[in-house]
């Protein structure tokens, strides 16, 4: 199966929800949070970073449990993320 490419919208609210995510952590270790999410260290850097924009559910659902964030409110958050301009060189 095929992966449909994400669009410029979807990378967007990857890197946003990477930044709220990161931002909840504080001054926790990154290793300290992804042990008690039960996920790797890296799977965490690539959320935070944005490079895992279309996280599974259940991975980000424990990661708000141990950040201590509602679903809804990353919900919300992430929902009101538009899409970057277009790269004007691009047109």
């Amino acid at each position: 199966m095929v992966r449909t490419p994400l669009t410029p919208l979807e990378r967007e609210r990857g890197r946003f929800l990477g930044a709220l995510l990161r931002q909840a952590r504080g001054e926790r270790s990154m290793a300290e949070i992804a042990a008690a999410a039960g996920i790797s260290a890296e799977t965490l850097r690539k959320i935070e970073t944005g490079r895992a924009p279309t996280p599974a559910f259940f991975t980000i659902a424990t990661l708000a449990a141990t950040l201590g964030l509602g679903m809804d409110e990353i919900a919300r958050r992430c929902a009101a993320v538009t899409a970057p301009p277009e790269d004007s060189a691009a047109a």
